[in-house]
């Protein structure tokens, strides 16, 4: 029992079909194919594909045999599958696009002229957004953007303040250096007087 106020029936009685039963259905299909057959029916490929169909298509059949044959079996084939009465009733939808063959000769000129396919809007902007990022790229590798401008200054001040740095650790080598020379002079003077 349901708890709800409301009942799902979705799901409750699937029905699912034996593979044993679909497997005698076409075995009874192929049966009565082969019987057509030999009792001298002609039996076109639409027939076989809709067997609910053919039996309203050999009623027809049946009431007239050699004028509307043909007739309706050119039809058949141009327009394809008929749903319902539209076999029966000719109506013109001007709405109703027709499937044309197209010629492989035709189908290569279109891809041709058709060669730069239109892009959607997110592709356009995604292309522009690189074209931009690109140019900014060469402009700021140039030195010609704010930003290039702005680390060209903050290179010229780090490269001073780095040739300052060295230009005193030097000194103060230099210093240290005299510094120890003349320690070692005023040892070797002391050392030269005890001796």
């Amino acid at each position: 029992m349901p708890r709800g106020k409301f009942v799902n029936h979705k799901g409750r009685n699937r029905h699912f079909t034996n593979p044993e039963e679909l497997e005698e259905q076409r075995r009874q299909d192929e049966e009565r194919r082969k019987w057509r057959q030999t009792k001298g029916e002609d039996i076109s490929s639409e027939e076989e594909e809709e067997p609910k169909a053919s039996s309203t298509k050999a009623k027809n059949h049946d009431a007239s045999e050699s004028g509307s044959e043909s007739e309706s079996e050119t039809d058949s084939e141009t327009e394809g599958k008929a749903k319902g009465v539209e076999n029966l009733i000719e109506v013109e939808n001007p709405n109703r696009v027709q499937k044309k063959a197209k010629k492989l000769s035709k189908l290569n000129e279109t891809l041709d002229q058709s060669s730069k396919p239109e892009l959607s809007r997110k592709e356009r902007e995604q292309l522009e957004k690189q074209r931009a990022q690109a140019f900014y790229q060469k402009l700021h590798a140039a030195g010609k953007t704010d930003e290039a401008r702005a680390d060209l200054a903050r290179l010229a001040i780090i490269k001073q303040q780095r040739e300052e740095a060295a230009k005193r650790r030097e000194d103060e080598k230099k210093q240290k250096e005299m510094a120890a020379q003349k320690k070692t002079e005023l040892t070797q003077k002391a050392l030269g007087k005890r001796t």
